[in-house]
């Protein structure tokens, strides 16, 4: 107990005085169990959120482009064509329903507007229409714009950015030595080679994971310095919802405990970096979610998600607000 909580303070001390906590370090406070421990980790973690991130909640919506159909096998997802989970699928969305999604995200207030767009990558004419569609929100609402459209080379990134898109979104989604237990279409090298070519252009790095998918506690830890990498200024963490049809859909499902531990030890290897609720966090408790909140969740997607449904916009105002934030 008391070793669990002098691995805390002096990891806290590294922190603060701006020093880079080595792999080692992370792994430790990984395997801390005790109750005293894990508090410890919790006020900690909401120092270094303090010091280090703005009071400011950094909020984005995202409209799904286009569903279902794709071609990758990720375990996780209900929108592979390789399991029959009867999501809804459609080609591109209408357009007069992203113009009017993006104006409702304008007005209530929140920062970023994203189109997502199932399938290895959007490409050719449905980029185009993607990229005009961007540019045209960011013109007519002024709210910035991202993009998450899979595996995209340079040329086409540079469209994007041509948009005024200046964030991209690409998960690597778990750690190096867990995703090819995931998924076999495309690797971590694939989504690096991406993010790379993003990063040449100028392009900010939206890139986190999905917890929960029956990797370990320290597989988590992997992933955070994985994350190092791509230095991404947004780390997106979902929570894993057993989906009906997918290969994870009997997963055990992710305690509330571990969830808080996870955005802890995230905000100890990165400590000025948005971390933003995603996928999954509605079958937490508020008061967990409002205790992320405080130790290292700094953003989040609001509004419905991709093949769930979220909180509302009002709904996350309140709880960040609750949690000391300006939404």
């Amino acid at each position: 107990m008391g070793n669990d909580i002098k691995k805390v303070e002096e990891a806290l001390k590294q922190v603060m005085e701006g020093i880079t906590l080595d792999e080692e370090t992370l792994y430790s406070l990984s395997e801390i169990d005790s109750t005293e421990g894990k508090q410890a980790l919790y006020e900690a973690a909401e120092q270094i959120t303090r010091k280090f991130c703005p009071k400011k909640f950094d909020s984005c919506s995202i409209v799904n482009a286009r569903s279902g159909r794709c071609s990758e096998n990720c375990k996780w997802c209900a929108q592979s064509a390789h399991f029959d989970t009867g999501c809804h699928t459609y080609e591109l969305i209408d357009a007069e329903e992203v113009r009017r999604a993006a104006h409702d995200s304008a007005v209530n207030g929140v920062n970023r507007f994203s189109l997502v767009a199932s399938g290895r990558a959007v490409r050719g004419k449905a980029l185009a229409q993607m990229c005009s569609l961007l540019k045209e929100v960011k013109e007519t609402e002024n709210i910035s714009t991202c993009a998450s459209l899979g595996l995209l080379t340079e040329a086409e990134l540079q469209q994007l950015w041509d948009s005024g898109v200046h964030r991209y979104h690409c998960n690597l989604e778990a750690a190096p030595s867990y995703f090819d237990k995931l998924c076999t279409t495309h690797t971590h090298a694939d989504k690096l080679a991406t993010i790379a070519a993003a990063k040449r252009i100028g392009f900010e790095v939206c890139s986190g994971g999905i917890i929960g998918m029956g990797e370990t506690r320290r597989q988590r830890v992997e992933l955070a310095i994985a994350l190092r990498q791509v230095e991404p200024a947004s780390i997106p963490v979902n929570i894993l919802c057993p989906i009906p049809g997918t290969p994870l859909e009997n997963t055990p499902l992710l305690s509330d405990e571990e969830f808080l531990i996870t955005v802890a030890i995230f905000r100890f290897a990165h400590p000025a970096v948005q971390i933003r609720f995603a996928g999954g966090r509605a079958r937490l408790s508020h008061e967990t979610q409002v205790k992320a909140l405080r130790i290292g969740v700094n953003g989040g997607v609001v509004g419905d998600l991709l093949t769930t449904v979220g909180s509302t916009i009002a709904e996350d105002r309140e709880m960040t607000q609750e949690a000391g934030y300006d939404f």
